[in-house]
This record gives C-alpha cells, structure tokens and sequence, in this order.
C-alpha cells in the first residue's frame, strides 16, 4: 500500500535505488506518470514533493468545524472533452454534476460571466438577440489603424471601451498590478463574448467535481506499492542522491531554479487568501466564485466552497476565501506565468538547456512555465510518458 514516508536518508536512498523513476512534483503531472508508468508499464516511482501535501494546486481537504471539502489553492473545477483524459480519470473518481458559474460584481450590480446575451442585455439596457448583440458589439469596437500593441488596445478593439473596461480593465489590472497599457496584447488571447443565454462558464460535457474531493482522489492514484511518495522534501536538498543514482528524473519544479537562475528569474503571479469560517450563515453569496471587476475593490475574487458540492450534506455554517493577486516573490509559490517578451526570451534559453540535461524530463506547470489547466497537465502527462520518460527508462 502507499505511505507517505518520513525524510529519513535511509528511506530514500533505498525507494530510489529500487525505483524506475524518480518524480519530483506531486500534483497532476507527477501523480499521472507515476500511476500510468506502474499501470500500463510496470515501472516504479519514487515522488519528492515539497508540500506537506499531495495535489499539487488541485489540493482540497474537508474543513474541521464545518466539513466543507475546501480547496487550499482556489476553486479547482475539471472540465475537458478528451477521450484518453476521460477515460485515466474515470478509473479513479466520479465527478458531481456541478456545473461552474461565474458572476461578477461592478458598481453594486451583478453580471454573469463569461459575457453573454444577458450580461450585455443587463449592462446595456435593452432586449438583445444574437443578431442585434452582434450589431452593437461591432458599433462598440474601437478601430485600431495597426495590430493592439497592449492589452488595453486588444480589449477595446474586441468588445468595446465599455465592456472592457467594466468587466475586464480593473480587474486586469488587480490581477496583474499593471495598469492594461502596460501588459502585452497575447496576455488574453481573446476576450470570451456569448452571443446565447448560455452562463456555464465551460462547454464542455464531461465536468464537475470530484466526489469526496481531490485529496481523495490524489490519495486513490497514489494507493500503489510501486509508488513510494515522499512528503515536505525539497528536491535540492536531496539532489546528489539522486543525480548519483543515475535514474530517469522527471522534473514538475520551476525550470528556473532546476538551473539556479543562471539565465534570470521567470516573471509569476501569485495568490494570497483571506479565509473565513462564517457559523451563521450555510450561504454567504450564492456561487462558488464570484469576481469582483472594480479597481477600488481590494481582493478579486470570493470563493464560496460549499457550492462546489451539492451532492454533500454539509450541515451549519460556510467557509469563503477572498483572493488578492499580486507578483511573486523569491519565496511566494508561483501560480501564473507573466510571460513578457523577456521571460519568453528567458525561457528559450532554459528549454535549450533542458534539452542537454542527461536522463531528465522537464514538464508541468512550473517545469514548462506554461498555465495548465487540470485537464492539460493530464494530457501533457500521459503523452510524456510514452514519448520521454519510457525510452529513457528502456535504455537504462
């Protein structure tokens, strides 16, 4: 069965020397080729995660007072329309049959998100079907006499100065503390307009949230003897041992740090949370997540947990979580790639390295400086496996 091992040296030196793979990263990325490599190839793993925790972001856990299943790291919703994905994860958990809206508030009213028929009926004042909708956001676009140099420029030019500005402008702006003109065009590469009374935020059918919560089912993908998991242990505190062991090494940490920063620091976006456990209410908002699109509202987001599961008989009270977006310091946890000219040009260099590293598979969210959906991570996983990580095994 699977254990969390302690750190003790003696431990580790001998789950390495018997494994196949060495993993570092527990989340989706890690746990997905740590499973499939023992499943479909009868490989072992050994995962060094520096969490107290596995899950990776995904990470959720039921709250004490409440026994609200909370997630750690913000809102975590799956969604995908590919088959292999579907198929790995319906091995392991059902998901429930939340389907995730968005809402947000701007100037005491609230809207529905992504912007649709209604949001643009509410805001503008009138009665809007798809033709006239798709009349009066043409009217609205700004007339660019080049292609949008910012974010700013991209937004009007999509949806208009109006819409931009009031769902998209302050909130940019809190998310990335820049002001819009100051951020590069590709950072949305586009702006989702509706033009239905569709409010579902994904498209996609096969969505929801997993029964009993993603530490279940982290717990359910690790629940293998040939995966050994090791807990609160930074990979660079046990390197040699393992560059020593001449294993196959799949790496899901920072790419910058994996080469100690020797071509500059990747520019990242991190979260901070203000949490609440509120006895007196059993619904503080109504949805799970509500944004909040005004630049003199300090947090950007509300998530509301309870609501994430309506197959769970959750008894009194609610837990909410206020999210404020900031840049990432040397010591914050990264969350989302700036990805500016000179971290792409960074990046170019570190891949160039990575691809000179010996016996070592860099990938996930961290490892390729990419933001990547649960559902992305997944795919990226199990096509690493079989494309990287498996040849270098077989040449061992």
């Amino acid at each position: 069965m699977y254990v969390f091992k302690s750190r003790a040296h003696s431990e580790l030196s001998d789950a390495v020397a018997s494994s196949d793979v060495i993993i570092v990263g527990a989340g989706f990325f890690g746990s997905v080729i740590a499973d499939v490599a023992s499943r479909k190839f009868g490989l072992t793993s050994t995962i060094i995660e520096s969490r107290p925790h596995i899950g990776g972001n995904a990470y959720s856990y039921a709250e004490p007072s409440t026994g609200i299943e909370v997630h750690k790291y913000g809102s975590h919703l799956f969604h995908t329309s590919n088959e292999r994905v579907i198929s790995w994860v319906s091995s392991f958990v059902e998901l429930n049959d939340y389907v995730h809206r968005v809402f947000t508030t701007h100037k005491n009213q609230v809207f529905s998100m992504p912007v649709n028929l209604h949001t643009m009926s509410q805001f503008f004042g009138s009665s809007l079907n798809p033709a006239s909708a798709r009349e009066l956001i043409e009217s609205k676009r700004a007339r660019l006499s080049g292609r949008a140099q910012n974010l700013y420029e991209k937004g009007i030019s999509s949806i208009g100065p109006e819409l931009f500005e009031a769902f998209f402008g302050g909130y940019t702006a809190k998310q990335w503390q820049q002001d819009p003109r100051d951020l590069p065009a590709e950072v949305i590469s586009r702006l989702p307009v509706r033009f239905s009374f569709d409010s579902r935020y994904f498209s996609e059918s096969f969505q929801g949230v997993p029964v009993g919560g993603y530490g279940e089912w982290f717990e359910r993908i690790l629940d293998n003897p040939q995966i050994s998991t090791f807990l609160d242990l930074d990979f660079f505190d046990v390197r040699r041992l393992i560059s020593d062991s001449g294993k196959t090494v799949v790496y899901s940490g920072p790419i910058d740090r994996y080469f100690d920063y020797s071509e500059g620091r990747l520019g990242w976006r991190t979260v901070d949370f203000e949490w609440e456990t509120l006895e007196s209410t059993n619904d503080y908002q109504g949805c799970s997540v509500m944004n909040f699109a005004d630049r003199d509202v300090a947090h950007t987001r509300i998530h509301e947990f309870r609501h994430l599961h309506p197959e769970a008989d959750y008894g009194e009270g609610t837990v909410i979580a206020r999210e404020y977006s900031r840049q990432a310091q040397n010591s914050d946890e990264p969350y989302y790639p700036i990805n500016t000219n000179d971290d792409r040009q960074m990046l170019a260099r570190y891949r160039e390295r990575a691809a000179n590293e010996d016996r070592v598979v860099f990938g996930g969210r961290l490892g390729s400086y990419q933001y990547l959906d649960m559902h992305m991570a997944i795919a990226s996983a199990l096509n690493t496996l079989e494309t990287e990580v498996v040849p270098l095994v077989k040449q061992s």
